[in-house]
């Protein structure tokens, strides 16, 4: 194949991905409206108790990023750089929410916030799956900088502590794992596991960050 055949398939591949890159939002965004509807509809909604959630600003949070790399282009190597860090951070909290709703809270038969079922798919399931997809196959990606790993964490330890002051003084948890009535130890347990796997995926994603989608040349390390 010549270097411009490739060019002209990835440019096509791109078309593809970015369409169903907004597609996904659009999916994002559809489950949370509709969860939020379906709340309102039972009880007066605090905004702080919805979107308290990890899972809700998690999957906004993949909504914008998903949105941001469909719309933009490349111009500069460092708004590049800057879009692929909020997918590989996106991406690294979405696998989290998988992980965390398929061990912990699924067996629980808890909901984790969104009540209604379809929503609870997609924000728990095909949102996650579809990131790790995207993160594997999509050609616009390169090689991550270890250095700038920090960032993908600075999110998630916010969470806990917002989480932690909520527990200690309104009494509100997002997750029965995180009720201090359970025991402080038992929460700081679950704190501690949940900043390793973060870190774990965190890295996970950086890391296949060096393979090369397929169809790519590989990308020289960062």
């Amino acid at each position: 194949m010549s270097e411009t055949d490739a060019h002209v398939r990835r440019r096509i591949a791109m078309r593809f991905v970015r369409w169903l890159r907004l597609i996904v939002a659009a999916s994002i965004a559809a489950a949370v409206v509709a969860t939020l509807a379906e709340t309102a509809s039972r009880t007066t909604i605090n905004p702080f108790n919805f979107f308290g959630y990890f899972t809700i600003q998690s999957n906004l949070i993949g909504c914008v990023v998903l949105v941001v790399a469909s719309v933009s282009r490349p111009d500069s190597p460092r708004r590049d750089e800057a879009i692929l860090l909020l997918r590989g951070a996106a991406t690294t909290y979405l696998v989290v929410v998988g992980l965390v709703y398929a061990v912990l809270l699924a067996p629980l038969g808890a909901a984790g916030g969104v009540p209604l079922p379809w929503a609870n798919v997609v924000m728990h399931v095909i949102v996650p799956v579809y990131f790790v997809v995207d993160w594997l196959l999509a050609p616009d990606r390169h090689p991550l900088p270890w250095r700038k790993f920090w960032i993908v964490l600075v999110y998630p330890l916010a969470w806990c502590a917002v989480v932690l002051v909520r527990g200690a003084t309104d009494g509100w948890v997002p997750y029965p794992f995180l009720d201090p009535s359970s025991g402080y130890g038992s929460v700081a347990f679950f704190v501690a596991l949940i900043t390793l796997v973060v870190t774990a995926a965190g890295a996970a994603v950086w890391g296949l960050s060096r393979v090369p989608a397929p169809g790519t040349p590989a990308s020289p390390r960062a």
